[in-house]
């Protein structure tokens, strides 16, 4: 559903043939009228994660995150993608080689473990390359981004701090989170991540 993007999906894993749209859970054959009930589903579910956040244990958390706040629109909520995928001409992490980026995903999450609570520069730093590296993975098929800002979300709550980097009323926030994800700018993402974070009170 997103600008730029484009998907090895020859057998139609999960697209309607007949609509061009993503298979979905109410049947809806409009993608505009997806995307409205994708938009409200979510922002509810994400409601039910500010109230009862889950304890990140490592990349299947990322399953666990995906399925909680898609699981009223795709049948394949929490299951990693088995198309390819690229945008604008530049690809994501092969879908056959997933095991190992997941792998490597739950080593910076260990390494992000053991950081000082108090060392908020450090914090960002590993935040932006976990950021960074899970983009790259983008293990669904519809909703990587939404996923991987909560999952960052999360991340900083076990450490104290709170952070938003999908503020309705700040653009700036959203174009150097786009920029940074996009360019893989692990500098920008660390900088606006550290920008970012207050201390939870």
């Amino acid at each position: 559903m997103s600008d730029g993007y484009s998907y090895i999906d020859s057998h139609s894993i999960y697209i309607d043939a007949k609509t061009g749209v993503l298979i979905n859970i109410p049947g809806l054959t409009k993608e505009s009228d997806l995307i409205f009930f994708e938009s409200i589903a979510v922002a509810k579910r994400l409601d039910e994660l500010y109230s009862k956040p889950i304890q990140i244990e490592g990349s299947i958390s990322l399953m666990h995150l995906h399925l909680h706040l898609f699981q009223d629109v795709y049948t394949w909520a929490g299951k990693p993608r088995t198309v390819d995928i690229s945008k604008n001409g530049k690809p994501f992490f092969e879908y056959n080689r997933f095991p190992m980026g997941f792998k490597f995903i739950d080593s910076l999450i260990e390494e992000y473990i053991k950081i000082d609570s108090i060392n908020m520069r450090e914090i960002s730093e590993k935040l932006a390359v976990i950021l960074d590296n899970t983009n790259f993975l983008h293990p669904f098929r519809e909703g990587n981004g939404r996923t991987q800002r909560e999952f960052i979300r999360l991340l900083a709550l076990q450490k104290g701090y709170i952070i938003n980097l999908n503020p309705a009323d700040n653009i700036d926030i959203h174009n150097k989170y786009m920029q940074g994800t996009i360019n893989s700018d692990v500098a920008l993402l660390c900088d606006l991540i550290f920008s970012q974070l207050k201390k939870q009170p």
